[in-house]
């Protein structure tokens, strides 16, 4: 069997992949971090999932709900999942870094 690249999956479904696994795992938060497109180039993101709903902790996101939070453009390098809720003061990492695509099997989810 050869080795096969896997295709990327679009940001947007990748989101909502997450988003709904984060729902079936409420003690569990992913963080993504990537670049975004800037006017001036590329500029880093964190990006946080919980309980189903994605909030950027570095950038403006939309108010609609069911709009994706993060651009089609966007690159999404890195995931960490992290015992929830999140304490920033005693945080818990339990994977990661790791590939976003990796959290899409809920096996990973712990």
């Amino acid at each position: 069997m050869g080795s096969e690249e896997a295709t990327p999956v679009p940001v947007a479904e990748l989101l909502a992949r997450l988003e709904e696994l984060s729902r079936l795992r409420p003690d569990r938060v992913v963080r993504l971090s990537g670049e975004l497109p800037a006017a001036a180039g590329w500029e880093p993101f964190e990006l946080l999932i919980f309980r189903g709903f994605s909030s950027s902790v570095s950038h403006p996101t939309a108010f609609d709900p069911d709009q994706p939070a993060l651009p089609a453009e966007a690159r999404v390098e890195m995931a960490e999942l992290l015992q929830g809720p999140l304490n920033p003061a005693a945080e818990q990492r339990l994977a990661g870094p790791i590939p976003p695509e990796q959290l899409l099997d809920p096996a990973a989810w712990g």
